[in-house]
């Protein structure tokens, strides 16, 4: 075990002081701002309106010091009527990533065609679908089978995979979107 040169020991005991005089000053210099969240936090609870309730909270400041800005330079929070927000899931970006930004609710499945004579697939075949997308196959699977115009299935499954099922082959790949 390390043990400090008799030297050292008088540098660490300050330091340690110091340390927690700080802290101190800094618990007990920040109660005030403490109370006032608090009161802020209840004020946004007790409201209705939904809308309001959230554009209450965003206007909480989060720091302490952003007690000390003049109000004038503070941004303010504007929140868009909640008939703007857009839930309605799109199936056109069905397989593709999403970006952070864009809160939609998740699509399960898609369905649609594949024009033409479909005979199996095997590793990195591509499907493109009478809608427009065009999804490759992404595992080691190989399937053969002789179908013509045949509807398809997308389904999707854990953390983010796909599943491609083929009307006539009883087989599912796994597949993402290319395009």
């Amino acid at each position: 075990m390390y043990r400090a040169m008799p030297s050292q020991r008088p540098a660490t005991a300050a330091r340690r002081i110091l340390v927690l005089t700080a802290a101190v000053t800094i618990l007990f210099g920040s109660l005030p701002s403490v109370a006032q969240s608090a009161a802020d936090l209840q004020r946004c609870r007790d409201l209705k309106d939904a809308a309001a309730r959230l554009a209450c909270y965003d206007a909480i400041p989060l720091a302490p010091t952003s007690a000390a800005v003049p109000p004038a330079t503070r941004a303010t929070a504007t929140v868009a009527p909640a008939q703007a927000i857009s839930t309605t899931p799109v199936a056109a970006d069905f397989g593709l990533e999403r970006r952070a930004e864009q809160k939609r609710e998740e699509v399960k499945t898609i369905e649609s065609r594949i024009t033409g004579n479909v005979e199996g697939w095997e590793p990195n075949s591509r499907f493109t679908l009478d809608n427009g997308q065009v999804w490759q196959v992404s595992d080691d699977s190989r399937s053969f089978g002789n179908v013509t115009n045949p509807k398809v299935k997308i389904s999707r499954g854990t953390f983010g995979t796909f599943f491609l099922e083929i009307e006539g082959i009883n087989a599912a790949p796994r597949v993402k979107r290319i395009r």
